[in-house]
């Protein structure tokens, strides 16, 4: 199987990402709780969403997903959400307070500070895929996000 995590990090990517993640999981017949029930046979038998999901020993289907912000808006929103269920608090990482839309300060100082709790998020996820393919990192439109610009290049490729 090949797996794929998506970091999201920042409030916007933050929102979309948990939007996207309501689709997948209606696309996919997934419960906001992460259940799959047994008599939902999506596309035949198709068990792509895998790519996307881990499954957990009690059948629980978890996104292979990291979602970060400096400040607790956006992870408060998922959660709070509809699917605050199907996300592991591990992969939820918020910090005390957000950059204010500054990018100097999300960069240099307060995003500094979260970057290695975050890569060991993503490396524990990496390690728990059966065959990572690669990253979906959602860009920010008018500045490099924190995190593209602090991690090596070596450390994410870009898919």
């Amino acid at each position: 199987m090949h797996d794929c995590i998506s970091i999201h990090d920042g409030q916007a990517r933050v929102q979309i990402g948990n939007a996207c993640w309501e689709l997948y999981c209606l696309e996919h017949g997934i419960q906001p709780d992460g259940q799959r029930p047994s008599d939902k046979t999506i596309g035949g038998g198709d068990d792509s969403f895998n790519a996307f999901f881990s499954e957990t020993g009690a059948g629980k289907h978890v996104p292979w997903a990291v979602f970060v912000d400096l400040g607790p808006t956006g992870i408060d929103e998922v959660c709070t959400g509809t699917s605050r269920q199907l996300f592991h608090p591990e992969e939820l990482i918020t910090d005390k307070e957000d950059a204010a839309n500054n990018c100097a300060c999300g960069h240099y100082t307060m995003g500094k500070e979260i970057v290695d709790l975050v890569l060991d998020r993503i490396h524990k996820l990496a390690d728990q895929c059966t065959g990572l393919q690669g990253f979906f990192v959602f860009p920010q439109l008018w500045c490099r996000n924190w995190l593209g610009v602090h991690l090596p290049a070596d450390e994410i490729a870009l898919f």
